[in-house]
């Protein structure tokens, strides 16, 4: 299978999104639902304050992430998914959208997250893109916060495989968080990391409030 060079642009998922509002199945795999099991098992503490999602797409995750935490930034390249979120999510204040295109775009310097999810995602970006977004996600994680890499382990298309995009943001982001859990599931991996610094009281005990975004 040839690969794609250079990271996937917007128009790669517009183009899939506009044949099927739902390309991967999240709403409805068994190899979604059991990852989404296991990537909330995989977070370390109960709740957190903000987190931010990248490629949220349908939201179908983003409902079950915000129910551990005050405050989801959840962006997406494409706009139809997001959409589809925004009417998923329609009942959950603490939720705020946003399209971005990572590393290109990203959310203000001042914003600071206590959790970061990158699922099925590093891997649409190429090798270059991957270490920019290791330093965008090592400046806006919080001290002693979380970062959640989830990725798909077989043969795709995408710029880099899941194990090469991983190995490219571990290394990349290594002067800044320390990994603390590694595990290769049949399908897939889960890398987790923690941010170096002490984390607040309120983020280790789940107590705690933050604002929410714009819509």
């Amino acid at each position: 299978m040839s690969r794609h060079h250079g990271s996937l642009p917007p128009a790669y998922f517009d183009a899939l999104y506009a044949g099927d509002p739902d390309p991967w199945r999240f709403a409805e795999s068994d190899y979604e639902r059991q990852k989404y099991t296991a990537t909330l098992a995989a977070l370390p503490h109960p709740r957190y304050r903000s987190a931010l999602e990248v490629g949220c797409s349908i939201g179908v995750f983003t409902r079950q992430l915000a129910a551990r935490c005050d405050a989801v930034l959840a962006v997406d390249a494409a706009a139809a998914p997001l959409a589809a979120a925004r009417l998923r999510c329609a009942d959950l204040a603490q939720v705020a959208f946003a399209q971005m295109q990572v590393p290109r775009d990203w959310p203000a310097p001042a914003e600071r997250f206590d959790l970061i999810l990158l699922s099925e995602v590093v891997y649409y970006l190429d090798a270059a893109d991957v270490r920019r977004l290791a330093e965008q996600v090592g400046a806006a994680v919080a001290p002693g916060g979380d970062i959640l890499l989830v990725h798909w382990t077989g043969e795709t298309d995408y710029p880099l495989s899941g194990d090469e995009a991983t190995a490219i943001f571990l290394a990349a982001i290594a002067g800044r968080a320390e990994v603390t859990l590694s595990q290769r599931m049949p399908a897939y991996r889960m890398d987790r990391l923690r941010a170096f610094g002490q984390a607040p009281h309120a983020l280790a005990d789940g107590s705690g409030c933050a604002g929410k975004g714009p819509r």
